[in-house]
């Protein structure tokens, strides 16, 4: 049951493309549009009504209407610093509050303005993670009071206030919360996109990963063969000819391991790796020793293995310079060792080698099992790759 689910009850899910919502959300014009609530002030203007000079509620309604457009302006703005439009509510609301019951007439429906622009600026502040909702309090709650006190002080009366007050209170509330949803679809956006980024980014890495084993080994068998063909062409054209065909083999099997690879294939198993390992040190001129056993192993344990005896075997080969290789592979008890261990000097530290390790080391530990590389007892280099199997099931 999600979080939001009242028990008993099957949750509506709305179907919304949140890449075709607009994450924007009501700018500075939406807002603007609302100056148009002026209009019955102006309308008292033009007309001439109220005791004062024409030209005193001219100046008032224009300020008015400065310091609302003044708010909003410098809210959605983000190169105004946001004690800017704080600083304007502030001069809004007491200048509002006391020009407004002055004039009488209609000049009430400028309350509403009050109240939109807490909002938008109660909207931008930041909020705490605990605790009362300060901004919200501070803008919308005091923009309401001060609506409240005005009306109050000009004599209107008991209804006629509370719906000044209401009024303020729900425009600047509901601007509020708008101005926040947007804010928040937009950022649901933003870590959309980079979610989709870092899963674009994993996956590269993932098959430049698988790449690299598959063809680091392939390669270097290859190179290996070629090599012991162009020594003995002349000598013993007819081996020579059985080498070369190998090379072809080879080739066409790294081929089909490519495309195995590209369609989502993770490895051959460890079984076969140790079979090819075999053949690849012997044509290395490195003695291989191997030993296995124990149960059968489940799938992805079998195919994760087989990238480190991959892998390993290949060191061994391209950096080592060894003349002897074991390799122990021991399943007993949910549990899975894997040691390659040689008599020559290692891979160098930061090569090429090393990025295949550090490969190695990301896709086990992804599975819960781990790889350690240094000196071995008695000389030369071991890698050692340990694996929990008991999580899959044979």
């Amino acid at each position: 049951m999600t979080k939001w689910q009242i028990r008993g009850t099957v949750p509506r899910k709305p179907k919304i493309d949140l890449s075709r919502l607009d994450g924007r959300g009501p700018g500075p014009g939406a807002f603007t549009a609302w100056a148009l609530l002026l209009v019955w002030p102006l309308r008292d203007v033009v007309a001439g009504r109220g005791p004062q000079a024409p030209w005193l509620p001219a100046l008032a309604l224009a300020a008015l209407a400065a310091l609302y457009l003044g708010v909003v302006r410098t809210a959605f703005d983000g190169r105004f610093p946001l004690r800017v439009p704080v600083a304007l509510l502030v001069v809004h609301t007491a200048f509002g509050a006391v020009a407004i019951p002055v004039f009488d007439g209609r000049w009430a429906a400028a309350y509403a303005l009050l109240g939109l622009a807490a909002g938008v600026v109660a909207g931008h502040l930041p909020r705490r993670t605990h605790g009362p909702e300060l901004p919200m309090l501070l803008c919308v709650g005091g923009a309401s009071a001060a609506v409240l006190a005005s009306a109050w002080l000009g004599g209107a009366s008991t209804g006629a206030m509370l719906g000044s007050g209401y009024s303020a209170l729900t425009a600047g509330a509901v601007s509020a919360i708008v101005i926040r949803l947007f804010t928040v679809v937009a950022m649901l956006r933003e870590a959309r996109e980079e979610l989709a980024e870092a899963a674009v980014e994993q996956e590269r890495l993932r098959f430049s990963r698988d790449l690299h084993d598959l063809l680091g080994h392939t390669l270097s068998l290859m190179v290996v063969k070629a090599q012991a063909v162009r020594l003995i062409a002349e000598r013993d054209p007819a081996v020579a000819a059985a080498q070369a065909a190998d090379i072809e083999t080879v080739g066409r099997q790294a081929l089909t391991e490519v495309r195995q690879a590209v369609a989502g294939y993770r490895g051959r198993g460890a079984g076969a790796e140790l079979d090819a390992a075999r053949t690849a040190l012997t044509d290395a001129g490195v003695q291989p020793v191997l030993d296995r056993a124990g149960g059968p192993l489940p799938d992805e344990a079998d195919a994760l293995l087989g990238w480190v005896v991959r892998e390993g075997v290949t060191n061994v080969i391209r950096h080592s310079g060894a003349r002897r290789c074991e390799i122990t592979l021991r399943h007993d008890a949910g549990r899975a060792v894997l040691e390659i261990c040689d008599d020559g000097a290692g891979p160098a530290p930061g090569g090429p080698a090393g990025n295949g390790l550090r490969g190695l080391a990301e896709r086990l530990d992804a599975a819960g099992g781990t790889v350690r590389t240094g000196p071995a007892p008695g000389g030369g280099f071991l890698l050692t790759a340990t694996l929990e199997t008991g999580q899959w099931t044979t």
